[in-house]
């Protein structure tokens, strides 16, 4: 067998098993959509559920959702930002950085279940909050945490070594070529892990079972104290459990197609946002 011959069949294989990976993709997607867009409605996405959730609408588990997407990102973000910068810009080379990357990546690896078990002991029970949007958004937010620290740290590396040494040789200190030099440029990659996060977050069920997710709660949230319904689990509940499985089960299908266009939504715009800055950079 010649060369040319084994680099077509190499070409031939990984393109058969790209095509394969897309069409089992849109063979998902394809059944959700058809069976899901049938209930969609502006009931369905504006009115809580009603009748044992065999009718009715969506709208406390799709604001759960978001309220939970926000919490967890307000203690993950900063968190794993400045994370990140303390290992890639101050930390140096040495084992300490070596163990945190290791640490770091074992997190990452760990069972969303037993996150959700870490945080009923302690943010549920320990320290008392009890099953709320507050135990919940913590929970999720160390779920994430790994992911946004790794996506920070490859962005502040994918910035030039020349960019910090022309700051440093004008004179600025390292916390401002840090906040005007290096942020600035990475803030595209930072931002695309970022919303990446949001929507791994906006999907985990495990986590949310045993800090926040409520069976039926058709009115909102009044504080952080309250527990939330949420797409994820939402959509659990329907399929497994419900008082009438066969009468909800357009309404998981409806469920499940919301669950994965916000999911959807969350990827363009983290998309979108990456090329608009890269834009604006490279006009500057």
């Amino acid at each position: 067998m010649n060369k040319k011959t084994s680099q077509q069949i190499a070409f031939y294989t990984f393109k058969f098993f790209g095509i394969l990976v897309v069409a089992i993709l849109f063979s998902i997607l394809g059944f959700i959509i058809i069976n899901g867009i049938k209930v969609i409605n502006w009931e369905f996405l504006t009115t809580a559920p009603k009748e044992g959730m065999t009718s009715g609408g969506i709208f406390p588990a799709i604001v759960g959702t978001f309220y939970l997407m926000i919490g967890s990102m307000l203690f993950a973000f900063p968190l794993g930002v400045m994370s990140a910068i303390y290992t890639n810009e101050y930390a140096g080379k040495g084992w300490i950085v070596k163990f945190i990357r290791m640490m770091t990546n074992n997190l990452a690896s760990i069972p969303s279940i037993v996150f959700g078990l870490f945080g009923m002991s302690l943010f549920v029970i320990k320290l008392k909050f009890g099953d709320s949007l507050l135990a919940g958004s913590l929970t999720l937010g160390l779920l994430t945490l790994p992911l946004i620290i790794r996506t920070t740290e490859e962005a502040l590396k994918a910035v030039p070594d020349s960019y910090r040494m022309g700051s440093l040789a004008l004179g600025a200190t390292k916390l401002q070529t840090i906040r005007r030099v290096i942020l600035p440029t990475a803030l595209p990659n930072i931002l695309t892990g970022l919303i990446l996060s949001i929507g791994r977050v906006s999907g985990e069920t495990a986590p949310i079972l045993f800090t926040v997710a409520a069976y039926f709660l058709p009115q909102l949230p009044s504080g952080i104290f309250d527990q939330v319904m949420a797409l994820p689990y939402h959509l659990y509940v329907l399929a497994t459990s419900g008082t009438d499985i066969e009468a909800s089960r357009p309404m998981a299908y409806g469920t499940a197609f919301v669950l994965i266009m916000i999911v959807l939504v969350m990827n363009l715009t983290a998309s979108f946002i990456r090329r608009k800055l890269e834009k604006n950079k490279t006009k500057h």
